[in-house]
């Protein structure tokens, strides 16, 4: 959903109807309340609620329009011709909690003496190096929160990202940023993070691991494991990968964009960098078209028994 859905679902809720628009009337959230809860109707002019509707909202969606407002509004960024998506909100408010909170100012810091790029930018808070290409207003957003007065315009990273600890015991290569944005308990643990920005991984060649064991993780998907996980390893050969122990979840419902190969069960060409029981794992998620999202694991599991 984008802002103009939540708050098209607000004033059903405080009013009871809406005028139907493009977004809405192309909305999926809406349309699925409508056909299949049946607690919407659709008019040639109008949407209204239907009985059910009030306790439904209350439930599912208030909250997070409360908490959505107050931090448009807080931070200036509520105006009548935002379109962004929940997500975008959501990282918003996720990086601004992060600053206050003194976690992402490490992080700040670098992409400030880095003069890290909009692509750079893009790709650690929203995993795709353009999204940000055709969103100006969450661009300035971003410089806003971030306190930045420009990013630059070169297209790929050239510095690796740490989150550094007092007594580092190891190292823990992360292909997406989230862990990065909360740092405290892996610091606490002496985990020092790192992030290369995906598949930019040359920089790794000049990497000083300074003799402390270094762990990967990622997105067990197709293009963490089987593209960049070897370049990865090819670069520190001695990285090991991390068991992740979050949920699977299916490709096609989540819509990603990183699918199986169609030739994986074939291909063998990687087989030998993975353990027998990542093996397993994998040809699970390939057998159930589902994938493993980096986040949804817990780092310090993850590492329980290694170091």
């Amino acid at each position: 959903m984008n802002w103009i859905e939540i708050k098209a679902l607000h004033d059903l809720y405080i009013y009871g109807e809406v005028r139907l628009n493009e977004t809405l009337s192309k909305s999926g959230e809406l349309g699925f309340l409508a056909d299949s809860y049946k607690v919407l109707h659709y008019s040639s002019k109008t949407i209204q609620r239907l009985e059910g509707f009030t306790e439904l909202y209350v439930k599912r969606y208030a909250n997070n329009y409360a908490q959505y407002l107050a931090f448009l509004q807080e931070r200036g960024f509520l105006k009548p011709q935002i379109r962004w998506e929940e997500r975008d909100i959501q990282v918003l408010m996720k990086i601004k909690a992060g600053l206050d909170s003194g976690e992402l100012t490490g992080l700040r810091d670098q992409i400030i003496a880095y003069e890290e790029s909009q692509r750079g930018v893009s790709l650690m808070f929203f995993k795709n190096e353009k999204y940000l290409d055709t969103r100006p207003s969450l661009v300035e957003a971003l410089k806003r929160l971030l306190k930045v007065s420009q990013f630059s315009n070169e297209k790929d990273q050239q510095y690796i990202y740490r989150l550094e600890c007092l007594q580092p015991r190891a190292i823990v290569l992360c292909e997406n940023l989230d862990f990065l944005t909360k740092p405290t308990k892996p610091r606490a643990a002496g985990i020092e993070l790192w992030y290369a920005g995906g598949k930019n991984v040359d920089k790794l060649s000049y990497a000083d691991t300074r003799g402390l064991p270094v762990y990967y993780s990622c997105d067990w998907d197709y293009d963490g494991l089987f593209i960049i996980y070897p370049l990865v390893k090819i670069k520190i050969p001695s990285i090991h990968l991390l068991n992740p122990d979050g949920p699977p979840r299916s490709i096609e419902k989540t819509e990603h964009n990183s699918r199986w190969n169609a030739a994986r069960r074939e291909d063998a060409t990687f087989d030998h960098l993975f353990s027998t029981e990542q093996l397993d794992l994998i040809g699970q998620l390939v057998e159930a078209n589902e994938w493993i999202i980096e986040e949804s694991n817990d780092l310090l599991r993850m590492l329980a028994g290694t170091i």
